[in-house]
This record gives C-alpha cells, structure tokens and sequence, in this order.
C-alpha cells in the first residue's frame, strides 16, 4: 500500500520528487544519519531493519565525528601555534629593530657630543674643573660688582615675561664713594667696547637694550673685570675690591640689602658648582660605561673573526699538503739517544765537535732529501712513497723534555722512539718514560739499540738490518733472539704487547721494535723509515698543514750578539720577521715585535752565531730561534700567539696568561703548603697534578731558577707546619746564596730532574718527621685499653699484675689508673697504679698487646710512682684497670703522626673512657 502510494506520487509529475529531494538531504544532514541505504534492503528481506547493522551504523557515525572533533582540534592548534611563532617572530624583529635603533640613536648622540666637545676645544671653551671653578667666582665676583656699583648691562641681566626692568634706587650716598663708583664704570665701559652700558640715574628709568650674543660678551666682560681689577690692585697699593666694597657698604648704610644679595648670589653660585660637578661625574661614569661595552664588544668581535679565521683554516686542510711530524726521542741514561741522533745528522756531539742543536735550538730538522738518501738500503725497488716535507726530532735530554711540551691543538709530539738498550732491557728511566707516553696517549716505536755489543756480531756500515741479521752466524742469531724475547717479556710486564718491525702485522696493537746500533749506523734507515711510514698513514689527519699559527716555547737562552732569545717549535703556521707577537710572562703577558728568526743550517749545528741562518719568513714544523724585545721574563713551555691585523691585542694577553693562571687557581687556600719550583711551565702543570694525586697541598709556585727571595716564601710554615717546610724544585738551578739561606732558617730544598725522584725524596722526609715527632710525643700519645686483673704476681717495687686485655690494647709506656667512688665523698677518685715497663706474653716480651691475642693473660710490669696505691689496701683485684687517658693524649691520637694507628674500635672505646675520667 506504502508502494502504491509513493508510486502514485511520483508517476502524475515528473518534477515533485526532485523538488523535495532538497529538503529531505538537509534533514538527513540534520539528523546525520551516514548510510541510509541498507534500510530498504533490509526492508526487502525481512521486513524489519536490522539491530546489529543499526547499531554499527551509529558506531560508525559516532568514530566519524570523532574523528572529524579531532582533525578540527589538531587544525586548530596547527594554527594557534603558527600564529604564536608568527607573533614571536614579529615581537623579536619588533625588538631588534628597536635595539638597532636605540644604537643608532646613542652611536649620533655620542658623535655629536664628541663633535660638540671637539668644536668646544677648538674654540677653546672646553673648561677643566680647575677652570670652571675659576670661572664661577669670576661671575660671582662680577655680579657683586655690578649689584655694589649700580652698573646694569644688558648681556647679563635675565628678562622675567617680558616685564620692563624697574628703576634701581639708591640711598643717599656720600659724594667721595659715587665719585668712586662712577670712575669704576668709565673705566669698564671704556674696556668693554662691545657692550651697551647704561648708568642709571636717580630719576631716570633705563630704556631696553636689545642682548648680544651671552657667551662671546661673557667672555670679554670677564677678561676686562680682570684687567682692569689688576689695575685697580695695583694703583690702590694691593687692596682687593673686597676691601673696597666693603668700605664703602660700611659708609652707605646698606650693608643687610648688599649681606641678603651676596649671600643669594653665593648660594646660587655653590649650587652651580655642584651641579657642574655632578654633571662632570656623570659624563666620566657614561664615558666609562660606554668605553668597558666599546671594549667588550672589540673583543668579541676580535674571538669571532679567529673562530672564523680557524674554520676557514681547518677547511683549507688538504690530506695531499702535509707538514713534517715532530719526533722526540726518551729512554735511560747512557743507551744511545745523543749518538743515535748523532748517527742520523752525521755529527759527533758526544765527542766535543763544534755543534750541538741541544743547546742551541732544542730541534733538529731533516729535510726530506736527506732522509730518502739514509733510506735507499730499505727502499731499493723505490716503491715506497715520501709524502711529508721532512722530520723534526727535538732531542731536549732526558724524558723530561717530552713533560714540558705542551700540547695545543695538534699534539706537539706526533710520535716518540723509545729507545732500550738490548743489553740491559727496561731500565728505571725506561719505565718512567713508557708511564709519560701512556699519560700523554702518544704512539711510539722502540730502538733496540747497541745489538753491535752482542758477541761476535760481524759490522756491516748503514746496512739495513734485516740483511745484518742474516748474514750474522747461527750463535749471533740465537743470542740476539734470546735478548729480543726478554723484552719482549718486559715490555708484556708493562701491559705492552711488541714484536719486531717487519713481523708486525697489526701496529695499531703491537709495538715495534727495531734493532739499531748508533755506532756502526745499522738499522738507522729501517727506524727511519718506519716513522715516515707511520705517520703518512695513521697520522695524515693530524699532519695537515693548517695555516693558524701554533707555536711553543721551548727555553729561554741569552745569547752573545743576539740578548735574549727564545727557542721555539713551530708546530703550524707561517711566522715571519716583524711580527707582533704575544707570550706568557713571570711578572704578566710579553708583547713585543719580532726581530730576527734564526735557524741552524739543515743537519748540522753550531754554537757560534755566525752559523744561523737568517729567514724572512719560517713555515712549520721547524725549530727556530726568535730574538726580539723584552724576552727576559718569558716562560718556557707557554704557547705563542700572533696579533693579526684583526686581533684585540689585550684579549690574546689574557688568553695566553690563562695557562698560568689557571695553575694558580689550583694553589691550597689554607695557606698551608710546600712551595714548588719548575724550569717550564708544562712541567710546573706536570707536577701539580702529580702532587694533586699524591694529595700534598701546594702554598706557593714560581718558575725558573730559585733564589733567595723564593725560600723566604717557604719560611712562613716554619711556624703553621713544620713538614711543610720545603721547596720542591724540578730541573731548575738553586743559587747559591738560597741555599745558605735555607740550611740557615732550616727550610728543606729537595731538587731532581725526575718528578717520581722528587716525591720519593719528599715522602722519605716527611715519613722521617713524623717519626722523630712520634718520638718527641711518645709520652702523650695514650692508646684506650679496659684490662681485668688475674693474677698479682709481685704488689710492690715493681708492681707485676697478670692482666686479661678486655678492651683496647696495652702497649709499653701507658699509663694505668683505677677509677673508685670514694665513700666519704661520694667522689670519683683516680688512682694511678704507674706506666707500663715491659709486657710478657708466655715468657716472650712485647711491645703491643691487643684484645684476642692472649688467652692466657699477659704479665704486665709498672714503674714505681711516687704515690703510688697500695695493693690489697687501696685497690684489689675486683677493681677495673683503665688506660688513663686525658684531653692532651686525646689530641695527640688526632694528629697525622698517630691518627692512622687508632682503630674505629678504639675511637669508640675513647668515647666511653671520657665519661669514666669526666672529660669534657
């Protein structure tokens, strides 16, 4: 029926359906049903729309306008947030634009102060202090003038709205005085031609008179009242005007109007001053301000045009332009360093020849030619291929030559040779060395050198070794293997792992060892050419040439002909004559111009200064010897900085100085201490830090060799701490009258050039004080002990108990008391039974006796006081024996010569005792 009629509806027109499908999709829209569509087919089927499809319609529609709730939310923070950075953005633009123009407007406000100021000076108004002062008590001394004299000028009179000035009337005034007055303005009108000067009589009124300009009048006025009050001074016979007015106020009888008018005017005047002076101050505080943000903001720029400067550096690197690696060369005594090197620069130090690059420069450069030449018994099929420029090997003495290096940057040293003689292996210095190497992570390779001492090795001159080796007999070869095993041992007792060159296949892992001989040159081309190998392949990227400067003092020499050089290792960089350079200083930074740059001739070394050779410019890595100004006080092992044309000159001197002030910094507050002394700076850090492990405070550090005024330093702990009383002093020289000095005061000097030396010496010392104090306090020192009695042996002269140790323990030399309540008084009374003489534990004696070590008791023996308790009579065996400990013997156990004998037990145990002998 539903069917027919909605067919009958629809089948007369056409176009009602259409018209009414508008309605009907917006009230479906309204009810927001999303898929109608199934209804009639349910319809079809059943009948009746079904309830699980209903339902998952709703559901449906219900994620939907979650979903839709959601995607409008997150749209809508979406934008909040682009608005908020849109306002940020706008507010900081708003900001900057504000500050740059507040800049802008102080930047022209202080230029045309300046220009104002210099126009002023030009003109010759600019006044100091001195002048204004001046100045003002000419306008004072004027005005009194003027007001005493009845004389008005139109520059100086001040016009109120316009009002006409009124007459001035003067009382009746003696003939003689306005005689006087009137020949005092005739002659100033006369000297003031300029000004308009109008004399009021006593029934006129002046008229107007147009002003002139106020500062040119003020001016000439001023110049002509003084002029002409010198005349007056003079012709008056030295009278001031002062006097002259105040004689005639004295016969005009107006002296209270003329006392009011001064002292208004005096007022005005003072209060000008100090306003003029506040003003003053005020100018110097801006000027001051504006000349700290000036300088501040110098230096940051200058620090970002070097943090630029060193980007542009560091991307300019190139893996194909590479400098010379430095090389240093450590190990004992007497194993063949110096001839080693001596071999390779075909010089002959040991035996006195003129030379010696130790002394002179601190470094020696081969160049690249002459290593290829000492290389070609290594490198006969020409394979091998030579990237770096050349090598520079600094050859300072001893390993404390690599402690002072300072590392910068790149490390100064990019590889060590460890040199062991084969015959001795690890030595002392030895070991020390491998701790510097490890401590400073820098590879390394080991020499093993003097294998022409092995017996019968036949020489073969500059052979490579290798070829040495197996040409040498069976007996030679098991020898020389035996020896290469033992260091091997050695080096693996260190936690090294080595093997011999041309058998290492992993070199980052293994060390290499390389057999040499400094006499007869073998082995030379093989070390050689293993460290040009190395550092081209494991170290291209620390051996880019970098164009920024880095540069480390090395020692500080005063040379004939030259004055005061430093010798210097160019580490990168370009340095060339004229340069203004900045170092560290003992008494500040050094800033000075470079001179001359000076280097040894390649591969040789001489002591006379004609045998320098003179450069324009250096490039790195080289050894050069700079002279120039003021270098008496430089430090060595400080960096070097050079003042580039864009450099604040002031900021590189803090820069610089930040390496020694920093060391400063870590100096004991307490002003308890040793005093340290060093040759470098690098080896004053070195040893800080050692000393800072070690936990010994440092009062005071200097560097450079000691003198007098050094130890007068360390003699301020004579009286704080008797065991800090000493200078430790690392590689420098002690003159002679300091170390009178010291033996007189009784300050201790201990002097070595191997840092483990110094402190083995130093704790020696200290151990050796500590016990001459426990010697000293031997009587004081009271350790705890609760003894019970077993057994009285003998009661009187000595006494001797049988004691069972319950607390604590006895030793030789305590003190023991019984603790009793006297009956009468109720009051604690000690009775001391007498020190401990001698101790016995099963018929054996003994110093120390603790609680647990006799179970059978322990014969204890007493000394004989003078009043001492009767046994049986004052004391029995029911009584408990103490230690009798006092406030004294407590802080005596406190000090560091006993405090690490006393046991926690024992603190605890002396806690209780100071309730038994009421200690406070």
């Amino acid at each position: 029926m539903e069917r027919k009629k909605a067919g009958g509806a629809s089948a007369p027109t056409e176009p009602a359906p259409a018209v009414k499908a508008t309605p009907v999709a917006a009230t479906a829209a309204d009810v927001e049903t999303p898929a109608p569509a199934p209804a009639p087919t349910a319809a079809k089927k059943g009948g009746k729309v079904d309830p699980k499809q209903k339902k998952k319609n709703a559901v449906l529609a219900a994620l939907e306008r979650q979903m839709e709730q959601q995607r409008a939310a997150e749209e809508r923070i979406r934008l909040e947030a682009e608005a908020e950075q849109r306002r940020q953005e706008e507010e900081a633009a708003r900001l900057a634009e504000e500050e740059r123009l507040r800049e802008e407007a102080r930047a022209k406000k202080k230029e045309k102060e300046k220009a104002k100021r210099e126009e002023l000076k030009r003109e010759g108004k600019l006044l100091t202090k001195k002048q204004k002062e001046q100045l003002a008590l000419q306008q004072k001394r004027a005005q009194q003038l003027r007001e005493a004299g009845g004389v008005f000028i139109a520059g100086f009179e001040e016009k109120q709205d316009g009002e006409k000035k009124k007459k001035v009337v003067y009382g009746n005034k003696k003939k003689g005085g306005k005689a006087q007055k009137e020949d005092e303005v005739s002659s100033l009108t006369s000297s003031v031609a300029d000004l308009t000067v109008v004399e009021t009589p006593k029934e006129a009124t002046p008229e107007p008179v147009a002003e002139p300009a106020a500062e040119p009048a003020a001016e000439s006025w001023e110049s002509a009242l003084k002029d002409d009050s010198e005349k007056e001074e003079e012709e008056e016979g030295g009278a001031s005007w002062e006097q002259l007015l105040e004689s005639d106020s004295e016969s005009n009888g107006s002296s209270t109007q003329k006392t009011e008018v001064s002292s208004s005017t005096d007022k005005h005047d003072e209060e000008g001053s100090v306003d003029i002076s506040e003003l003053a101050q005020k100018e110097k505080e801006r000027e001051t301000a504006a000349a700290r943000i000036e300088s501040e903001q110098k230096r940051q720029d200058a620090s970002r045009r070097r943090d630029k400067r060193h980007k542009a550096a560091m991307d300019a690197r190139s893996a194909d332009n590479l400098r010379s690696p430095i090389c240093c060369i450590l190990g004992h005594v007497d194993t063949g360093k110096t001839k080693l090197l001596d071999k390779v620069r075909q010089t002959n130090v040991q035996e006195g020849e003129a030379g010696g690059i130790t002394q002179q420069i601190g470094a020696t450069y081969f160049p690249i030619e002459a290593i290829k030449q000492k290389t070609e018994v290594v490198n006969k099929d020409g394979k091998m291929e030579y990237k770096v420029p050349g090598l520079l090997v600094i050859d300072t003495p001893g390993h404390e030559s690599f402690t002072n290096l300072r590392t910068r940057g790149s490390s100064l040293c990019n590889i060590a040779i460890l040199v062991i003689d084969i015959m001795h292996g690890l030595e002392q210095q030895t070991l020390e060395s491998i701790r510097l190497l490890r401590s400073r992570k820098t590879p390394f390779i080991v020499a093993l050198n003097k294998i022409d001492r092995l017996y019968g090795w036949e020489t073969i001159p500059d052979n490579a070794v290798q070829d040495s080796l197996a040409r040498q007999s069976k007996a030679v070869q098991r020898e020389f293997d035996d020896r290469v095993q033992k260091t091997k041992l050695a080096l693996a007792e260190q936690g090294l792992n080595s093997e011999l060159y041309y058998r290492n296949k992993n070199a980052a892992r293994n060390v290499s060892l390389v057999p040499t001989s400094a006499v007869t040159g073998e082995g030379v081309p093989d070390m050689l050419k293993l460290l040009i190998e190395l550092t081209q392949s494991r170290m291209s990227d620390k051996l880019m040439y970098l164009s920024e400067l880095e540069c480390t003092v090395l020692e500080v020499k005063v040379i004939e002909g030259l004055g005061t050089t430093i010798d210097v290792v160019l580490s990168n960089g370009v340095l060339h004559e004229g340069d203004r350079i900045v170092l560290c200083g003992m008494n500040g930074p050094i800033a000075t111009n470079v001179r001359a740059l000076l280097t040894p001739q390649p591969l040789r070394e001489m002591r006379i200064k004609s045998a320098y050779v003179h450069h324009k410019e250096v490039k790195a890595a080289l050894g050069v010897k700079i002279a120039a100004n003021d270098l008496d006080k430089a430090i060595a092992g400080s960096r070097l900085l050079l003042v580039g044309p864009d450099d604040d000159e002031e900021d590189l001197m803090d820069d610089v100085m930040s390496d020694f002030t920093n060391l400063q910094s870590s100096l004991d507050k307490s002003g308890k201490g040793v005093c340290v002394q060093a040759s470098t700076l690098g080896s004053l850090e070195a040893l800080l830090d050692f000393l800072k492990q070690m936990k010994i405070p440092v009062m005071a550090i200097s560097i450079g060799p000691v003198y007098k005024r050094d130890v007068m330093k360390a003699t301020t702990m004579l009286e704080r701490a008797k065991e800090f009383a000493v200078m430790l002093c690392f590689d420098v020289k002690i003159d002679k009258e300091a170390e009178e000095y010291a033996e007189q005061q009784g300050i201790k000097i201990f002097s070595a050039d191997i840092i483990y030396h110094l402190f083995d010496a130093f704790t020696n010392y200290q151990k050796e004080l500590l016990e001459q104090k426990r010697k000293d306090t031997a009587a004081q020192a009271v350790f705890p002990c609760v003894l019970h009695t077993i057994k009285v042996i003998n009661k009187r002269n000595p006494m001797i108990i049988g004691v069972d140790v319950v607390e604590g323990s006895v030793r030789v030399g305590t003190p023991i008391a019984v603790v009793r309540i006297d009956p009468a008084t109720q009051m604690r009374q000690v009775l001391q039974l007498g020190r401990v003489v001698s101790l016995e534990v099963n018929h054996k004696a003994s110093e120390i006796v603790k609680k647990g070590q006799a179970q059978g008791g322990v014969a204890m023996r007493l000394d004989t006081p003078a009043n001492q308790p009767t046994w049986g009579r004052h004391v029995d065996e029911s009584d408990v024996l103490y230690s009798e400990i006092s406030r004294d013997s407590i802080d005596t156990l406190k000090d560091a010569a006993y405090r690490d004998d006393v046991t926690r037990e024992e603190w605890l145990l002396i806690r209780q005792l100071k309730s038994v002998f009421s200690i406070a």
